[in-house]
């Protein structure tokens, strides 16, 4: 007979699939429905209200994929009086979020508070030491502590979920730890970051200025009031030193994440851009350099042909290169109320099943230190944007500067001025190693006939 199921003659078709299989009541000879997948959740903000939302409304659904009921039974939020448009009543409520932990009506705890440390860490310690399944968005947390809370939740034999830290609803924490179990990933690469996405959109379509696109968006609502871990990149490092573990085997090491933002890009350079045949966009990108780790967030300049170029608006989009499937695109919201919940639902479905396994596709016993990538190993293009005094000589300094570092400039672009009678002075570069060019960039800020900060924007081969 078949291990896994069993059919007993004269039960009227009830066969109920457990976690484990088929759950049967000794006393009464038949199969009973397993228990409820009790959750405590941490955080009622945008996200939190959205699961409860998403488990009220795709609650027969959701049941029917975990073969269980997810029900959530605790929660925990700072401002217990606010309208957060559902219903909060039916659950207990718990002041201090880490002690959802230790509650006997609760199976598995959701971690929606945000923040690398305080609560948010401590709840996740308790969580896993008393060997409960523990799923989170929060991908500083993971960025910064995700090794430790992986090796944690290995020796507890529970589950650590963290799909919604990445891409929102786009499923590429899976994708990657499953679907390309199979592959040697060659790079990882995208548009990470939401906010960035729509300023420069925006700022391509309107032509106003970085400033005027930023209180927009935080008057609709896509920016924060300090938007600084957006603009400037911190937000994309935390993803991609998640995505670049679970892509190379790396150890998580945010810290050798190169951080640039988008606040020197103006309209003029995505004018100049465009006319070379590229878009701009804030690029977060993971590679190996002969067993170096190169990890870095920027502005970037991506050629029309590349799908990534055509992400518009509040979209995210990530790239994954195996060796066997190739290029894969994962493109899809990246924030908000809906995708998150999407992705945090998942998740506890994926719990409620009884599935886990190493958080970031290996034990975190086999995810090696790689050494970071020097600036002379990496290769690439560069676009160069100067701001300079129009006189005589200007150009021969650029290029003697260029040419004592041996970078070879591809094309140049110089036109008009503004209303100071600077000139704006463009160039790209062929191929050259990065430390060279950030070397030559290093002397030519300094001379007398630049006037403001050079902007300097990899371009993506």
């Amino acid at each position: 007979m078949n291990s896994s199921l069993s059919v007993f003659v004269g039960t009227p078709s009830l066969l109920i699939l457990s976690q484990s299989g088929l759950s049967k009541n000794p006393r009464k000879g038949f199969f009973m429905p397993p228990q409820p997948l009790r959750i405590g959740l941490a955080g009622l903000g945008t996200v939190g209200a959205g699961v409860i939302k998403l488990l009220d409304e795709n609650a027969a659904l959701v049941s029917r994929r975990a073969n269980r009921d997810i029900v959530i039974t605790a929660v925990s939020a700072r401002d217990r009086a606010r309208n957060r448009g559902v219903d909060t009543q039916r659950y207990a409520w718990v002041d201090n979020a880490p002690d959802l932990a230790s509650r006997e009506d609760v199976d598995c705890i959701v971690e929606l508070i945000g923040g690398a440390d305080g609560p948010a860490l401590a709840m996740a310690r308790a969580t896993l030491a008393v060997g409960k399944p523990f799923v989170t968005a929060n991908k500083a947390m993971i960025a910064h502590h995700g090794q430790a809370l992986a090796a944690l939740a290995e020796a507890k034999a529970v589950a650590l979920k963290f799909e919604a830290a990445v891409g929102g609803g786009i499923p590429v924490i899976k994708g990657m730890r499953e679907g390309l179990a199979a592959n040697a990933v060659t790079a990882v690469y995208g548009i990470l970051n939401g906010t960035c996405n729509y300023i420069l959109s925006e700022i391509e379509s309107t032509g106003k200025s970085f400033g005027v696109i930023l209180a927009e968006a935080q008057a609709l609502g896509y920016a924060e009031a300090d938007p600084s871990f957006d603009v400037d990149g911190i937000d994309a490092g935390h993803k991609l030193a998640i995505l670049a573990t679970l892509g190379f085997g790396s150890a998580p090491d945010f810290d050798a994440v190169h951080l640039d933002g988008i606040r020197c890009v103006t309209p003029a350079d995505i004018d100049y851009a465009r006319t070379l045949g590229y878009r701009i966009k804030l690029i977060g990108l993971a590679s190996l350099e002969n067993g170096h780790l190169h990890q870095r967030v920027g502005a970037a300049l991506v050629p029309m042909h590349h799908p990534l170029a055509h992400v518009g608006q509040s979209l995210n989009a990530v790239v994954v290169e195996g060796n066997y499937v190739g290029r894969l695109l994962f493109q899809g919201r990246g924030a908000g109320e809906g995708p998150t919940a999407s992705a945090v639902v998942a998740d506890l479905i994926d719990v409620a099943r009884g599935e886990w396994g190493p958080p970031f596709a290996m034990p975190t016993a086999s995810l090696s230190p790689l050494p970071k990538a020097d600036a002379d190993t990496i290769a690439e293009r560069f676009y160069l944007r100067l701001t300079v005094k129009d006189q005589p000589g200007v150009l021969a300094d650029i290029t003697a500067a260029l040419r004592d570092q041996a970078v070879s400039v591809e094309s140049v672009i110089q036109r008009g001025s503004d209303t100071h009678g600077d000139v704006y002075f463009v160039l790209t570069t062929h191929i050259t190693p990065t430390g060279a060019m950030l070397r030559a960039l290093s002397h030519i800020a300094k001379l007398d006939s630049v006037t403001e900060k050079p902007l300097l924007m990899p371009i993506m081969n």
